[in-house]
């Protein structure tokens, strides 16, 4: 049963993620799916890597995302001659007034609550590695000394398709460390008038903050007190361990087709995001539809298929789609 304040708590603050979405829609037309998802990460804590072609708005919705729910943001263009210190700072040597030395951290822009990577990909391995530290611990080491970022610190990383000239495939610790991939398409022909007559005249669309940071922050709390039941804990475990080679119950044709599968961060994901989807729509509590919903987003980024299923055109989201509905079947059926 739910205490009468929970559902308070809860019904307040759907009302509020209500208005942040509208909010968001004044600039970001049509992609409603990809805003949802974007926001469902900050809700549960996370990051997020929003992949798509350049000029789909994905940079537009990252800065439009800090202005509404009140962070403070960052953003590093990666670049080939991007250096890990350009993301994290560096020690300065510093000649006082009285001529002593001294060295002094300065801050590099991964200091803020909501730090847009911009085309991640095309920065070499070293330094995206860089990041790898502040996503999981929300610190930073340099030359010895540990610098803490702060309670919120969000990584919402746009990159661009693999086949593109000029990038470099995510190393697979980094991507485990997105909560989820966001795969950004072309809009309808009708999404697509309405974002050429919004984005051609005189005056952008107007967006005004509806969180604060501690708003947010108290949010996050609440998303992690809302109750999963049984069922959906169930369908989360059994998903993410069906989708491994080696587990005693995967088939024949899965461990042909896969070289890893998703570890526990993905059932991590899923249990906060589908929290975080039945808060978006206005529910107390997740069922198995949210579980379905967020399997290709959660998984697609921890798994990597064989050369051998490659070349049998085989693609992840087909696996994903054919084991969710095995598995989720049964737990719904259940």
């Amino acid at each position: 049963m739910h205490s009468e304040d929970l559902v308070k708590d809860v019904e307040a603050l759907s009302a509020k993620l209500a208005q942040a979405r509208d909010m968001v829609g004044r600039r970001i037309i049509g992609q409603d799916a990809v805003v949802d998802l974007t926001l469902s990460a900050l809700l549960a804590g996370g990051h997020a890597l929003l992949i798509g072609l350049p000029g789909l708005g994905k940079t537009r919705l990252v800065e439009t995302l800090g202005t509404v729910m009140g962070l403070r943001d960052g953003r590093v263009q990666f670049t080939p001659d991007l250096m890990p210190s350009d993301i994290l700072g560096a020690e300065v040597l510093e000649e006082g007034a009285d001529g002593s030395r001294a060295f002094r951290f300065v801050k590099g822009p991964i200091f803020c609550q909501l730090l847009l990577a911009d085309e991640i990909n095309r920065a070499s391995p070293r330094t995206q590695s860089a990041l790898l530290q502040a996503m999981q611990e929300h610190e930073v080491s340099v030359a010895g000394q540990t610098h803490a970022l702060g309670q919120l610190f969000h990584v919402l990383a746009t990159q661009n398709p693999l086949e593109q000239e000029g990038t470099y495939p995510l190393p697979e610790a980094q991507l485990d460390r997105f909560l989820v991939q966001i795969d950004v398409d072309y809009p309808s022909r009708a999404d697509e008038r309405a974002i050429l007559l919004a984005t051609t005249g005189n005056e952008d669309a107007a967006i005004a903050p509806v969180f604060s940071a501690d708003d947010l922050t108290a949010a996050q709390r609440l998303l992690r007190r809302i109750p999963v039941g049984d069922g959906v804990v169930e369908a989360i475990l059994d998903l993410v361990r069906a989708c491994r080679p080696d587990d005693e119950s995967a088939s024949d044709d899965l461990r042909e087709a896969l070289i890893w599968g998703p570890g526990p961060r993905a059932a991590q994901a899923l249990m906060l995001l589908s929290r975080a989807r039945a808060l978006l729509d206005g529910r107390l509590a997740p069922g198995i539809d949210d579980v379905r919903a967020l399997a290709l987003p959660v998984l697609q980024h921890r798994m990597e298929l064989s050369y051998a299923a490659r070349a049998e055109g085989q693609s992840l989201s087909a696996l994903i789609a054919r084991i969710s509905d095995r598995v989720l079947a049964g737990q719904a059926a259940a």
